[in-house]
């Protein structure tokens, strides 16, 4: 399973939000639902509990980077949160969750302004949280 993950990871390691926010309407579902079912083989009841269970941790992990101060003291802190975040987004197929916090991760470690990019990652998670909020619901 793990195996799976990366390859399906490194299919969209080039995936990046950019400069850009996300688009309103974006080119891709916030879950990639064909990835979501390979790692749940198939099982819609651990589908839904593994999406009801990422929403919430992705919240935790924003408001966490959210409620650190901007600085060198809180820049390992910081990218340690997002690295956790693309992770679990990576293994639910939230792949531009997953490309925010990657650039979350690179730039708190430079020590690079995060402004923008944490405004990126809260659009990317609001996406993602309100299509978990319709798998459930379906």
């Amino acid at each position: 399973m793990a195996e799976l993950a990366a390859t399906s990871a490194s299919d969209h390691v080039g995936d990046d939000v950019g400069a850009d926010a996300p688009p309103l309407v974006p080119s891709e579902p916030a879950i990639d639902l064909a990835h979501l079912a390979r790692m749940t083989h198939g099982e819609r009841a651990l589908e839904r509990e593994v999406l009801q269970l990422y929403a919430t941790q992705a919240d935790i992990l924003l408001n966490r980077i959210l409620a650190r101060p901007v600085g060198p003291s809180t820049a390992a802190a910081v990218a340690a949160l997002a690295h956790t975040l693309n992770g679990s987004s990576r293994g639910v197929g939230a792949w531009q969750v997953a490309a925010a916090a990657a650039v979350i991760e690179t730039e708190a470690a430079a020590g690079r302004d995060l402004a923008g990019p944490v405004e990126r990652l809260t659009g990317a998670i609001r996406l993602a949280q309100r299509h978990v909020a319709e798998l459930v619901r379906e």
